[in-house]
């Protein structure tokens, strides 16, 4: 019995550090909108995949002026993401696309 209790003590451990490590690799910087135009949406993906993932607002967007912590926990050891931000029809804006390295980034702002 004390053999499975230790064995199952150490496995906690290991899911603990692990989740600790993955943790640790969010990507995480601040987003600055600085045009007129409200952000309605704000999509990420590694640069070599070739769909766009969810939508980071979801039902949030970004009005002028305002800045938002962003998160990236994919789980993915990866720096160089392609963004894509769509902003309302009624803004005059056209969608915008970047490539960065996240990892070097503290904060990202959008500019008319």
């Amino acid at each position: 019995m004390s053999k499975i209790i230790q064995a199952a003590a150490g496995l906690s451990a290991a899911l603990l550090l692990m989740a600790g490590t993955a943790r640790a690799d969010d990507l995480v910087f601040m987003l600055t909108n600085k045009t007129d135009g409200v952000l309605e949406r704000f999509y990420t993906s590694p640069v070599d995949v070739d769909e766009w993932e969810e939508d980071v607002f979801g039902k949030d967007v970004l009005e002028p002026g305002e800045s938002v912590k962003i998160t990236i926990a994919d789980g993915r050891r990866v720096c160089k993401y392609d963004l894509r931000f769509e902003f309302t029809e009624d803004s005059g804006y056209e969608d915008l696309e970047d490539s960065q390295d996240l990892c070097k980034m503290g904060s990202y702002e959008i500019h008319e």
